[in-house]
């Protein structure tokens, strides 16, 4: 039970962040002492029926540190060794500025 009642604690702090197909979700919550620790969630909607993915992690504040500087080594890594792609363009999106430019008129000329 003590696992359900920390999953509906309320958030002290929570930042989305839309990239591409995935949206990630970091959320600052308080255990029962008041120690702040960040869950950090992916979700992704699965194209065959709709239905939304999530993973979560769990980051306590003793391990913010050494976290940080692993995922920080991982992306220099990436960075130095592959070119990185700022911004994926998703069929969704080229079709939206795709349906915009379709309601063109030529009678505002």
């Amino acid at each position: 039970m003590g696992d359900f009642e920390n999953r509906d604690r309320e958030e002290v702090f929570s930042k989305k962040v839309r990239a591409g197909k995935r949206t990630y979700f970091f959320d600052v919550k308080a255990t029962r002492s008041n120690d702040y620790y960040i869950t950090v969630t992916e979700s992704k909607k699965r194209l065959e029926d709709g239905v939304f993915v999530k993973h979560k992690i769990f980051l306590y504040k003793e391990d913010f540190e050494k976290f940080a500087e692993g995922l920080k080594d991982t992306i220099d890594y990436i960075k130095a060794n592959q070119e990185v792609v700022e911004k994926r363009y998703e069929y969704s999106e080229v079709t939206e500025v795709v349906k915009e430019s379709d309601d063109f008129s030529f009678d505002s000329l």
